[in-house]
């Protein structure tokens, strides 16, 4: 049965090598979850004015996030939604599409030709890129806008120029309101997890290097007689979960483009990428991995470390420890969980990889749509968010309700972190701030000091964060419309071949013998090109700021 399940993940990606293009959004605490309805419509009460030129009455297209749909379905029911129109005096009515088709969804809404005013999506991975969705009339070039309508986020652009670049476009189009992580602390939220009851009832060390991940997992498939040792997710491609550099990091690579001593590679196409293929190969052939693990989502992953199923898996410090452990302790109060450093080769070897978020979100950022007729109200809106008094509201919601200032330090109360309704502080915090995600804003540190409570959570983000990705990490690099035009078409091709051979060298479908062969295929497909377009785009982002900065005119 797993052998089939994972064969029909196969197929289903061979299926869709024609129609490669914008990856699903990810980094968030939770997978989106799908929501009632198409359309939603805002609170009729008068709010006022605030975001200038009379009550705006506006429409809105975003995602729900899941932490959010998992106590609300619509995003007029969430108070973080109500309260932010009440504090700006906007109206609006949000676009909801089904959950993990924002892809699917915002094709057919940019075909339709009927365009919301503001629409969140990944704008850097739209096909040819930002500037191309500028150019072809689907969403507004903000340089004015920014500059008349958006006086927060345009101070903080001057105060923040690498932030800058990374939110134009090579011609020095704007091109959305951005979520911005710019403390380094906030950026790694996921790492190895595994139950450390289970270590040491068995009488092992938490695992550093490989072998010691190979005796653990074995340990906990012989002696504990587990299905699935090591689970991960397998959404939205066969090897999501390791992205970060989970034990493909070990061989000195990443999935996907890093830097190497200011170099861009694409590490599937490297030779430790054909080590660490043989290596899940081997560990798959032994049962040590999740036999289905091309198809494990996040609500299979917490069902396989919820029920035993699964005691080893990659997530983050909230929806992963913070989530998982509570209710581990509900049925088992000596239930442990641990964090574990990112594996290497040999004992005392720093990690090189490990997750890091980007300064500059894919997720997140909101464009207004050329066909909107309140441009002025909705940069107003998108730049409350970037303010003083937006910025306490995205963060930690509203105060005296969600949160309370003591000795200048925004705490939250127990609506957030012992909620009277049940619900977990993931949950609390998507339903009045949007810290535990992203959006529109600048994310505060002060809201992890306090969502990672558990001192479990709090060791597994310094030891996840003790690692060189820094390095290695290529940040949001400005490009031209024809070097987006470009990349896309290559990367869309690339990307389908390297989950298709992944999954089958992994499966044994394949023999390794054909990893020359298939990175033959990925110079066939532009590969070299396509490193080329990354490399001259880095190259210009590391060039002294000279392009066109928000003015009027």
């Amino acid at each position: 049965m797993a052998a089939a399940a994972a064969t029909v993940a196969l197929l289903a990606l061979v299926g869709c090598r024609e129609s490669a293009g914008v990856r699903p959004a990810g980094g968030s605490d939770a997978e989106p979850k799908q929501a009632d309805g198409a359309a939603d419509e805002a609170d009729d009460r008068d709010h006022g004015g605030g975001v200038g030129g009379g009550q705006a009455s506006m429409t809105y297209w975003a995602e729900l996030n899941g932490n959010a749909a998992s106590a609300k379905q619509r995003f007029r029911d969430v108070p973080f939604f109500q309260e932010w129109q009440r504090e700006t005096g906007a109206k609006l009515t949000f676009i909801q599409p089904p959950s993990n088709q924002a892809k699917e969804a915002i094709n057919v809404l940019l075909a339709s030709g009927e365009l919301p005013d503001m629409i969140e999506y990944e704008w850097a991975n739209f096909p040819g890129g930002p500037e191309k969705a500028i150019k072809d009339g689907y969403i507004l070039r903000l340089n004015d806008a920014i500059d008349r309508y958006a006086p927060n986020l345009k101070a903080y652009l001057r105060g923040h120029p690498d932030i800058d670049k990374q939110i134009r476009t090579a011609d020095g189009s704007y091109y959305m309101f951005p979520f911005v992580q710019n403390d380094d602390r906030l950026r790694t939220y996921q790492g190895p997890i595994l139950r450390k009851d289970w270590l040491d009832e068995l009488g092992l060390g938490v695992p550093e290097t490989i072998d010691d991940w190979h005796a653990v997992l074995t340990a906990f498939k012989e002696r504990k007689g587990v299905e699935a040792p090591l689970t991960f997710l397998g959404v939205p491609n066969p090897l999501f979960g390791i992205e970060g550099g989970g034990f493909i990091g070990a061989y000195g690579i990443k999935k996907g483009f890093y830097l190497a001593d200011g170099q861009v590679k694409y590490g599937p196409g490297e030779p430790g990428y054909k080590s660490f293929l043989t290596l899940f190969r081997d560990w798959y052939a032994e049962g040590l991995i999740d036999p289905n693990f091309a198809a494990v989502d996040s609500e299979t992953q917490d069902v396989s470390m919820l029920t035993g199923r699964s005691g080893a898996s990659i997530w983050n410090a909230g929806a992963g420890i913070g989530t998982w452990l509570p209710v581990l302790r509900k049925d088992d109060p000596s239930a442990e969980l641990t964090a574990a450093p990112y594996p290497v080769l040999r004992r005392g070897d720093r990690p090189q990889f490990g997750q890091r978020a980007p300064a500059v979100g894919s997720s997140g950022g909101v464009a207004i749509s050329s066909a909107s007729p309140n441009v002025e109200q909705a940069a107003r809106l998108l730049d409350y968010g970037y303010g003083p008094k937006g910025h306490m509201l995205f963060n930690f919601g509203i105060e005296g309700v969600s949160y309370e200032m003591k000795d200048g330090y925004p705490r939250y109360t127990d609506l957030i972190l012992n909620n009277p309704d049940k619900l977990a502080p993931s949950q609390a915090l998507a339903m009045y701030t949007r810290a535990s995600y992203f959006g529109p804003f600048v994310q505060d540190v002060r809201y992890m000091e306090q969502y990672y409570a558990m001192p479990e959570q709090k060791y597994a983000i310094r030891l996840w964060g003790d690692t060189d990705a820094a390095d290695h990490t290529l940040p949001a690099t400005p490009k031209t419309e024809k070097e987006n035009a470009e990349l896309s078409a290559i990367m869309g091709d690339v990307a389908a071949l390297t989950d298709e051979m992944s999954l089958k060298f992994i499966l044994g479908i394949e023999p390794m013998d054909g990893f020359g062969a298939y990175v033959a295929q990925l110079k066939s497909l532009g590969i070299d090109r396509a490193i080329e377009i990354q490399q001259t785009a880095y190259d210009r982002y590391r060039q002294p700021v000279r392009g066109e900065r928000p003015e009027s005119g």
